[in-house]
């Protein structure tokens, strides 16, 4: 018995080795934008914009995503992950890339941007390999193993397109504006990786958590399609500065929509009523995606200049979608996942011998709701701030938004207590043979 706590103790420390990596990412970029909030009061092109943009992206959205990716991609799959060395790997390979990536772009040295950069590529290529494998191991391909797929491919292509921004300005080999460069090396890991991901997991962990089921397989398949078709002409493009920038995000919007329209059917039939509040900050971060196309639609219509304000709706476009959007919809997925894992690894083993707490004990409802409205205030308020150019009111909101990622690290340190310290109960004699049988 304690030989099998350890192997699942194992099979979880890489999920959580992430997600507490990420976790101290984000905490860390709210203390920067805490101390420097002029950094959301001017344009987006600066060292120091770039540096925190990484931290995000990279140290918490990529590492939470990844490190829930081992666990949700077997379990949605119903597969073996190929390998839990490569992840573990992986895992030191992220940490060292994506850390040296940001220190350098503070410092605003390139090359030493380009060698962590490589540390972080390599990792990017062994995860979607280890995925890749996990994926060719399944017996029919859905809707949600062609989303993952091709988020994987769009992940690759940021990573690779990354890599090229950094080397052009070391040497002339992109006749391109660094603008659109950037803005298209950002779409392709936002929308290509992230909101891909987040469409074709939600097709399957949205029906398994309100005990409902995919309604149009037709209309799934049409949103991804449309996703993938719209992600490749944006990146087309924006890259040139094209005027069809508006028609591929019509494209993207209208595959959205499908999203959203399917999401809408499955939650209406659902069989469990009652929603947490893990699903609540999921489906707050989806109805974020409503003001995020108001701003794509605007930023990508011709004649649209850049200036001071259109400058500012940049920056705001790109806060409500990384740190609302995909924040939001994490933080609601994590506050699934984890306390599942936990309870499975540890509680699992003791079913009909001990009394065992339930899942919702694991974690405070209290701490939820408290660090829901916390982000929520953050995020109108950092928003306003940004977009009027206010520093004092941005660093105000940026506390919210620290507050509440504290309120939700004190949740995950709570869940994980009980790896370490379980609250079970021995049961009476006859109630543990009653369970056996």
């Amino acid at each position: 018995m304690i030989q099998s706590d350890r192997n699942a103790k194992r099979s979880i420390a890489v999920t959580l080795s992430f997600v507490a990596a990420g976790t101290v990412s984000l905490l860390t970029g709210m203390c920067w934008l805490i101390v420097r909030p002029d950094i959301l009061a001017t344009y987006h092109y600066n060292q120091h914009v770039i540096a925190v943009t990484h931290l995000f992206t990279l140290g918490w959205i990529c590492s939470a995503v990844m490190g829930s990716i081992y666990q949700l991609v077997p379990v949605a799959l119903e597969t073996n992950l190929h390998s839990e060395r490569l992840a573990r790997a992986h895992f030191l390979l992220h940490l060292i890339g994506f850390t040296g990536m940001v220190w350098m772009f503070r410092a605003w040295n390139i090359k030493g941007v380009g060698y962590f950069g490589f540390i972080l590529a390599t990792g990017v290529l062994v995860f979607a390999y280890n995925i890749g494998r996990t994926l060719t191991s399944i017996l029919r391909w859905n809707v949600v193993a062609v989303g993952i797929a091709s988020a994987l491919g769009w992940l690759v292509l940021a990573i690779l397109a990354g890599l090229l921004v950094a080397a052009a300005k070391l040497w002339p080999i992109s006749s391109f504006d660094p603008i659109r460069q950037m803005h298209a090396h950002a779409h392709l890991g936002g929308l290509g990786f992230l909101m891909i991901l987040i469409v074709a997991v939600s097709y399957k962990l949205i029906p398994m958590f309100g005990l409902s089921e995919l309604q149009n397989q037709s209309r799934a398949w049409t949103s991804l399609a449309l996703l993938n078709v719209g992600m490749a002409g944006l990146f087309v493009t924006i890259l040139f500065g094209s005027a069809l920038k508006l028609l591929f995000a019509i494209v993207v919007i209208s595959g959205l929509g499908l999203f959203g329209c399917e999401l809408i059917a499955i939650l209406r039939v659902r069989k469990r009523r009652i929603m947490d509040w893990g699903m609540k900050y999921f489906l707050t971060a989806i109805a974020l995606l409503a003001p995020l196309c108001v701003l794509a639609i605007v930023l990508s219509s011709p004649g649209v200049t850049l200036n001071d304000f259109t400058g500012r709706l940049e920056n705001v476009y790109g806060l409500i979608a990384l740190l609302g959007v995909v924040t939001l919809a994490i933080l609601g997925m994590l506050y699934k996942i984890v306390p599942f894992l936990v309870w499975y690894s540890r509680y699992s083993p003791d079913i009909g011998r001990m009394k065992v707490p339930a899942l919702v004990d694991l974690y405070s409802v209290r701490l939820q709701t408290i660090g829901y409205w916390l982000f929520l205030g953050g995020l109108v308020l950092t928003s306003l701030a940004t977009l009027f150019g206010h520093a004092a009111c941005a660093q105000k909101g940026a506390a919210l938004w620290f507050a509440s990622i504290i309120v939700f690290a004190a949740n995950m340190v709570k869940i994980s207590h009980h790896l370490f310290k379980p609250g079970t109960e021995s049961l009476p004699m006859n109630a543990a043979l009653k369970g056996v049988s």
